[in-house]
């Protein structure tokens, strides 16, 4: 016998997925922020997709260029110096060498400290 769909978590999942389509966030990042698990966001938005209650925005041009990666490059300049350790849990120890780019570290450090769900 097919369950039947409870309705109070089928809107909750109805706003969860618009927020998402409006934060212009990956599934990825969304589900981390928001301490939920990739395998039942995408089995929702399939389930509201096929009940007809959601609509799915056809993609930019520019979302279809958007890259997954960033490209990083070394460049061949000689630094000396002794590099920085930063330690960011008993667990996790980041060294730096010098010359790297600051903003790139703090975007990695940013990364690393991020909340676990």
């Amino acid at each position: 016998m097919a369950q039947r769909p409870d309705a109070g978590k089928q809107s909750h999942w109805l706003e969860r997925i618009r927020r998402w389509q409006r934060s212009q966030m990956t599934v990825r990042a969304f589900c981390r922020s928001n301490c939920v698990s990739e395998a039942s966001f995408y089995s929702w938005r399939r389930v509201l997709r096929d009940r007809g209650l959601l609509e799915e925005p056809t993609p930019s041009k520019d979302s279809a260029d958007a890259r997954a990666f960033l490209q990083l490059t070394a460049s061949a300049v000689a630094v000396t110096g002794s590099p920085i350790e930063l330690v960011l849990n008993p667990r996790r120890l980041l060294r730096v060498r010098p010359g790297f780019d600051a903003d790139l570290l703090l975007e990695l450090v940013r990364l690393l400290e991020e909340p676990a769900c």
